[in-house]
């Protein structure tokens, strides 16, 4: 049995943002009170080495092994270099990655999620293999159904990220609202404004 203590996200210090996701910060801490849970960032500088990402985990690890924690949970699904990084960077640390949903077919997995009522919106695209209007759009069955079958329906290649504001783990569901756009390096991203 493990018991959720906490949650945590790394953020970017310039612009108090999940990177990828584009989450503000202050909608993560509307997810953490909505789930119940305290939240706890690790910022990073913007630009960031590899080295002070590394760093930045480090020391977050370190802390949370003070602390009595024994496990870190992760949402991955099936990349494998991705959760070979996760157990590196833990190992050896006293703390236990776990990977609850590994190795689920995501169309399943999707579907699961939907019929428990979770509601999500994209908030971020890979202007590569998705279109920008993509943005802000409800993570839904309509929206797979649109998206071509080469793309993940829950996202797992990089293809688009969304923010989740309700959900059967939450107590209330975040009301949000669909702000500017933004492409940097071959993305675009939606702002997402809690109300």
């Amino acid at each position: 049995t493990v018991e959720l203590v906490g949650l945590f996200s790394v953020t970017n210090s310039k612009y108090k943002r999940v990177a990828m996701h584009a989450t503000r910060e202050t909608l993560l801490e509307r997810q953490a009170t909505a789930a119940g849970l305290p939240m706890q960032t690790i910022e990073l500088p913007d630009p960031c080495t590899n080295e002070q990402c590394d760093d930045a985990m480090r020391a977050f690890v370190e802390r949370s092994a003070d602390d009595g924690i024994q496990c870190f949970a992760f949402g991955d699904l099936f990349l494998e270099n991705i959760r070979q990084y996760r157990v590196d960077q833990l190992s050896g640390t006293g703390i236990e990655p776990i990977f609850p949903l590994w190795l689920k077919p995501t169309q399943e997995l999707a579907q699961e999620m939907l019929a428990a009522g979770m509601e999500a919106f994209i908030s971020s695209v890979d202007l590569k293999v998705l279109p920008r209007t993509a943005l802000g759009k409800k993570w839904s069955t309509a929206f797979m159904e649109e998206v071509p079958d080469s793309i993940d329906p829950c996202g797992e290649n990089g293809e688009f990220h969304s923010i989740v504001t309700a959900g059967p783990m939450f107590s209330d569901s975040i009301n949000v609202s669909v702000g500017e756009v933004v492409e940097r390096d071959g993305f675009a991203y939606i702002d997402i404004v809690p109300e």
